[in-house]
């Protein structure tokens, strides 16, 4: 029997708590998923160390390869998580930076 690789949008994500302790996680849906977790509807741990803040997220084609990430971040020391942090914060500011000044284009 042959796997069937679902393609789709799946998104490696860390969110920080108040306390600085992280949480990883995948899902399909970054937007729905932290206002899940914001709201205390999502996974228990962060039930209660809120405000929480995204401070990183990764977009992968594939489920497998999510999940796989997901796995390969939590096995990841506090050292290496915090330098992935701060890389990611550094390519945000930088994207933000290159769109400013930039008009948007309009939506049809």
């Amino acid at each position: 029997m042959r796997k069937i690789k679902r393609k789709a949008c799946f998104h490696v994500y860390i969110l920080r708590c108040k306390n600085g302790a992280y949480y990883t996680g995948f899902t399909n849906n970054l937007a729905r998923r932290f206002e899940e977790h914001s709201k205390g509807r999502g996974a228990k741990y962060l039930r209660g160390k809120g405000p929480l803040e995204l401070v990183y997220a990764k977009k992968y084609a594939y489920f497998l390869t999510a999940m796989r990430a997901e796995r390969d971040v939590k096995r990841m020391s506090r050292k290496k998580k915090d330098e992935l942090v701060a890389e990611y914060a550094v390519k945000s500011l930088r994207a933000k930076r290159a769109s400013a000044g930039k008009p948007r284009q309009k939506r049809r």
